[in-house]
This record gives C-alpha cells, sequence and structure tokens, in this order.
C-alpha cells in the first residue's frame, strides 16, 4: 500500500469513541496502511460527548467556514483535528452546533432515534468531501464504515459526479452488523432530492431503514467488505447476488493480508 492515499470515512473511531466492530476496524485498518507505507486520513463526526480536551481537538480555521445547504438550510461547517497518540495519525472531525453539539451519538438516552439524524448524515456527507476538496487531497480509496457516513457514495457518483478530485477514486463500503430500529425522517428523501440527485438512484430512501441505506452505500460502491460475521438476512442476500468484488469477514486479527490484497488486486483494478 505504499504511497496509495486512503481516506477512511466512519460514523465512529476508538479512541474517540467506545469500542465495538465499526469504531475498532476504523482505527485498525488505517493503522495497518500507515505502517504499510501508504498516506491515509480518517473522517467522523464531532459528536458531543468526545472529550475535547482529554483527546486535544483543535478547529482548523482555513478548513472551516464553509456553509452547507441541507433542506435549503445554510449550516455552517466547523473542522476540527485531533492525532492518535502514538501512531501519528490525523483524525478529522466534522463539526456544526445543531447537528453535532448534544451529549449522545445517534440516540437520546431512551434509545430513540434523534429525529435530524437523516440530515446529519447528509451533512456528513457533503462535509466530507467539502474538506477534502479543500485538503485538494485525491484519494486512490475511499473506504465507508458506519450508516451514518452510508450516503457518501451516492452523493460522490452524483452530486460530485464532475469533481475531478474523485475522478480515479474507488468506493468501498464495509457493511456491519451494526444496525437501528425503525426508519429515519421519512421526508429524507425530499432533502437528498432537494440537492438534485437523479430520483432513481434515491428510490430506495422512500424508506430510510438500515437495510435500505445500506443498499444504498453498496449500489453506489465499487467493491463491499463484510465487517461483520453475521449480517441480517436481506443484506446477506443482497451482497451474494453482487457482481462487485465482495470481501469476506476477517476479524481485526487476521484482517491486514486479505484487506491488502482486495485493495491492490480487486478495488484499484475494478
Amino acid at each position: 500500500m505504499k504511497d496509495k492515499r486512503i481516506l477512511y470515512v466512519s460514523s465512529e473511531v476508538v479512541p474517540y469513541l467506545p469500542e465495538t466492530e465499526i469504531s475498532s476496524m476504523s482505527f485498525e485498518a488505517p493503522r495497518m496502511v500507515n505502517k504499510q507505507g501508504g498516506q491515509i486520513r480518517i473522517f467522523m463526526p464531532r459528536f458531543g460527548n468526545i472529550n475535547e480536551r482529554r483527546h486535544q481537538l483543535h478547529e482548523v480555521i482555513r478548513l472551516s467556514g464553509i456553509n452547507l445547504v441541507i433542506n435549503d438550510l445554510d449550516m455552517p461547517l466547523i473542522i476540527k483535528v485531533a492525532s492518535i497518540p502514538k501512531e501519528r495519525i490525523q483524525v478529522y472531525f466534522i463539526d456544526n452546533e445543531d447537528y453535532f453539539k448534544r451529549k449522545a451519538t445517534l440516540t437520546d438516552e431512551d434509545g430513540k432515534l434523534f429525529s435530524d439524524n437523516d440530515e446529519r448524515a447528509i451533512f456528513f456527507a457533503k462535509g466530507v468531501i467539502e474538506t477534502v476538496k479543500k485538503l485538494n487531497w485525491a484519494p486512490d480509496i475511499i473506504h465507508v464504515n458506519g450508516w451514518l457516513a452510508s450516503l457518501l457514495p451516492l452523493y460522490l457518483k452524483e452530486f460530485y459526479k464532475t469533481e475531478p478530485l474523485f475522478t480515479e477514486s474507488k468506493i468501498v463500503t464495509s457493511v456491519y452488523n451494526q444496525s437501528f430500529e425503525g426508519t429515519l425522517d421519512k421526508d429524507m428523501i425530499s432533502k437528498v432530492n432537494f440537492d438534485g440527485l437523479d430520483a432513481e438512484t434515491t428510490e430506495l430512501l422512500k424508506q430510510p431503514d438500515y437495510i435500505n441505506l445500506m443498499k444504498v452505500a453498496i449500489d453506489n460502491s465499487d467493491a463491499v467488505i463484510r465487517g461483520s460475521q453475521e449480517l441480517p438476512e436481506e443484506l446477506d442476500t443482497y451482497l451474494n447476488d453482487l457482481t462487485k468484488p465482495v470481501l469476506d469477514y476477517y476479524s481485526i486479527d487476521e484482517f491486514a493480508d486479505p484487506y491488502t490484497e482486495f485493495y491492490n488486486n480487486a478495488v484499484l483494478n475494478s
């Protein structure tokens, strides 16, 4: 992976949030590429329960200050950055007072999904892409983890399809068994279509549940990785029927060689 540029976009990353399959792999995979001499960037949301002082987050003024339009509203984009101790890995945090200040990630204290999670997902996807544009950093691979990041492949393939920085980028989505009950806001499709996306590509978002969000991510990716040993049956079948490259599940102890081979042979050559 020497000199290859890989952009990791994840809803959660250790050590900033507790250990899960997503947060652990979103740290271990970049660390692996970093050790192999690859260039990496990690992006995640700056959730309000991330301790900024302990993790030494600081705002990057030159990257902040853009307004992103979400459903006809201007929402200011704030970019913060921190370094993972001992790894010399930088993590960029997508922030906004309205979307990410609350002291929780995706659900309230009763376990109920936040009503604006759909808008947070749109903001996160557009925020990552706009920040990478400002960095003028063209990734060879963009690796997406977690359902809050699931709109990124759609926006790259549709909203930003004429953006030259991403012309050669290959998109990989890891699919995990970390879902949610019910659906996001039923108006999500109109908010996405407000950005002028092709209605055919957003059809599944009429029912914005976990399965359909992941199907949208899969459909707009160049390759897929099974991030969990067991997946919901409908997603399992969906992956089995794909003609694009799919990598089987590998545990954190054994993923390094299969991921490296998959990146080099299946993804970059697809």
